[in-house]
């Protein structure tokens, strides 16, 4: 699932999962990450759904949207395999010929894509989120849903281009060997071997991938979403110093708009801090990695790589879910448009009790509309939220 940390040699044996497993494996991917994607599938469908509610239609919302869609189809993607072969005990044979593309595909190559699409949204929300509060003018302009939506199309269609080519870095030769669980039987599997063009440049082919993933698709937007977190900090900072002094004369409406639109920055600063926290590993030992396969030294042991590359990915994985917790938790309009579709019987949202006031701009006119924290509209807006 996601990145692996290896370079595939040249190899006389049939396809064996065993070689490739560690003493936490089986655990990790046949009970842990299976129960772990359906709470995914779970949660970021109700984001999904929550999100696409006309009321929830926005540029910040959209790539929300996307993101759970990213996270969810990285967890989901490598189930069929994880059960197929290690909730079910086939792990202990010889990889069927059929499966030996489509396992290195959807454990490795589709999840991985889908993972750097995810990395470049989050930088992608941050930079919105960034604009929104320290150049609100140009959000006007550049934080509309079109423009959101040729970015992430751009986002995807360069994610899929920094992986594809792995798709055809194996050839997959038929073999027939007696099975490990029962010799009497024969299984047809295969012999996994680097593709001609690989081999022939193999060096330089992995180092230049891991060095281009560890700089651009790692090092990159992390330090940027680190830079972006810091700026809004200091501006949630600034507009709370702001805010007091708005109380102190009483101008209690924009005391609200302000109050609004940091709860909204700090949620998205939490998001990114818990992308964060589960990234920054990834990241590092990335570039303990191709050290090692660079220039030829021993950092760490490559059973404690392994080990600690499945623990990093399970705790991706376990990071999903918890946007919704967060928008829960840090968004009124969310929580109550949740409470709207899935609960019966909840009252419809209050808006003579409405916590917030935004002022809106129609055809060059400004006027004021009651309403709940929301990034509604958020590039006509003074005020957004989730």
């Amino acid at each position: 699932m996601g990145d692996a940390l290896s370079n595939n040699s040249e190899s006389e044996e049939a396809f064996n999962l065993q070689l490739l497993m560690n003493d936490y494996s089986l655990t990790a991917y046949g009970y842990i990450s299976p129960i772990l994607a359906v709470i995914n599938v779970i949660t970021n469908s109700l984001v999904c759904i929550v999100l696409l509610r006309q009321n929830m239609r926005s540029p910040t919302n959209t790539i929300l949207l996307f993101m759970a869609l990213s996270d969810m189809l990285t967890g989901v993607v490598p189930v069929p395999a994880f059960v197929h072969f290690y909730t079910l005990g086939h792990y202990e044979d010889w990889v069927p010929y059929n499966w030996c593309f489509a396992y290195n595909a959807i454990t490795e190559h589709i999840p991985t894509m889908f993972h750097t699409a995810s990395i470049w949204l989050t930088m992608a929300l941050a930079f919105q989120r960034y604009v929104y509060v320290c150049h609100s003018l140009k959000a006007k302009q550049w934080c509309t849903i079109p423009n959101v939506l040729k970015s992430v199309l751009v986002i995807y269609i360069i994610s899929v281009l920094c992986e594809v080519h792995r798709f055809f870095e194996h050839t997959y030769i038929k073999t027939t060997a007696k099975s490990m669980v029962d010799p009497a039987r024969n299984i047809v599997s295969c012999v996994m071997n680097n593709s001609e063009w690989v081999t022939s440049h193999i060096n330089l082919y992995y180092n230049s991938y891991y060095w281009f993933r560890v700089v651009f698709i790692h090092f990159i937007p992390c330090t940027s979403l680190v830079v972006f977190n810091l700026l809004l900090m200091v501006a949630m900072f600034n507009a709370q110093q702001r805010r007091k002094q708005l109380l102190k004369q009483n101008r209690r409406s924009e005391c609200r708009k302000l109050k609004e639109s940091n709860c909204t920055t700090l949620m998205l600063v939490a998001v990114v801090f818990i992308f964060l926290v589960v990234e920054l590993p990834l990241g590092i030992l990335f570039i303990i990695f191709i050290i090692q396969t660079s220039l030829g030294i021993n950092i760490i042991d490559n059973n404690v790589q392994s080990v600690a590359s499945l623990f990093i990915n399970i705790a991706i994985l376990f990071s999903y879910p918890i946007n919704f917790f967060i928008y829960c938790a840090m968004s009124r309009q969310f929580r109550e448009t949740f409470k709207r579709l899935f609960i019966p019987g909840a009252a419809p949202l209050d808006r003579e009790h409405s916590q917030y006031i935004s002022l809106a701009t129609q055809n060059g006119t400004r006027t004021l509309q009651p309403t709940t924290p929301t990034v509604n509209n958020d590039h006509t807006t003074k005020t957004t939220n989730i």
